[in-house]
């Protein structure tokens, strides 16, 4: 089960966890908390909204990108306290319309002799050089804190071999693969993400009801509605998305 909260709560659950002292371990590349019940038995996962740091409460990440990246899409945006300052879409000629397959999965079984081949090939490389240099300019006129990234493994080399380098590495700490199944990278869908990235999450199962009751009783603030449970795709993405 999933319950989503805005991020002022889930502000104040963190500091109602810290203050408790609750069993608790941050796992940093997922940022969240895993959090157990008294006997140190029952795990409910609480992943952080993506202003909010930990172990300082009130420690808040002010400047962030998303980037959003899929066979010939992307859209990429830099957000200041969760409002989006700027953003760019980007299309391109990756996909072979027949098979429906990008050009750089074709690659592996049938190489790439044919004139058709070579321009998606083409197209391919500049798709990435145009992600980068948008992604440099961000990161020369603000000061980024983190970096959220939706791509898939078999395009990661991709970006990060790119003539124009990326203005961070593979294992730079500020990244964070969102974890939610992302639609064609358009400006709504970028919103969608960063709409999604500001709220908290408690994932549990339904046996653990009565212990999440027990951590959100004491917000007063806190009124469950409909738009926070939502059947989001969260711990079930698929691995090419993750990885």
């Amino acid at each position: 089960m999933n319950r989503f909260l805005p991020t002022d709560t889930a502000h104040k659950l963190l500091l109602g966890l810290q203050k408790q002292d609750r069993p608790m371990e941050y796992d940093a590349e997922k940022h969240r908390l895993i959090l157990t019940d008294v006997p140190g038995t029952e795990q409910v996962y609480f992943r952080l909204p993506i202003t909010l740091a930990y172990p300082g409460a009130d420690i808040i990440l002010h400047n962030y990108i998303i980037l959003l990246i899929q066979a010939g899409n992307c859209a990429l945006g830099y957000f200041e306290d969760g409002i989006n300052l700027n953003h760019k879409a980007f299309r391109s000629y990756m996909v072979r319309k027949k098979q429906g397959k990008s050009q750089i999965k074709y690659l592996k079984t049938k190489g790439k002799s044919r004139a058709g081949s070579r321009v998606r090939l083409g197209e391919t490389a500049e798709f990435f050089e145009n992600i980068n240099e948008r992604l440099q300019s961000y990161f020369e006129e603000h000061d980024i804190h983190r970096i959220a990234i939706s791509c898939s493994k078999t395009l990661l080399p991709y970006l990060y071999s790119a003539k124009v380098a990326t203005p961070f590495t593979k294992n730079d700490p500020r990244l964070y693969k969102i974890p939610k199944h992302i639609h064609t990278p358009i400006y709504e869908v970028l919103l969608d993400a960063n709409k999604f990235l500001l709220r908290g999450e408690l994932i549990y199962q339904e046996s653990q009801q009565e212990y999440i009751n027990g951590l959100l009783g004491n917000l007063a603030s806190y009124t469950p509605d409909d738009d926070t449970v939502e059947d989001w795709e969260t711990e079930n993405w698929g691995e090419e998305e993750w990885e």
